[in-house]
């Protein structure tokens, strides 16, 4: 049976802190981007910190993959 990249996620998920604080802080990048979007008005300041939040965002979203690909290998070289 192929282990997918959602069951490395999960396992990670309850197993790695790094990947923990990771999804927490993804998670609350997320709530900062929900609540400058509920604003039907924004300023200039608040569309710079929108993009800066995103780019946070992506930029933790980008180290967790890191981390279920390096896991990925790992499961694979052991397997082989």
């Amino acid at each position: 049976m192929s282990i997918t990249a959602r069951d490395i996620r999960e396992q990670l998920m309850a197993s790695n802190p790094e990947y923990q604080r990771l999804a927490q802080e993804h998670s609350r990048y997320d709530s900062q981007i929900e609540q400058l979007s509920k604003s039907s008005f924004h300023s200039a300041e608040e569309l710079i910190q929108e993009v800066e939040l995103k780019k946070l965002r992506l930029r933790v979203r980008d180290e967790m993959e890191r981390l279920v690909a390096r896991n990925s290998q790992t499961r694979s070289a052991s397997a082989g």
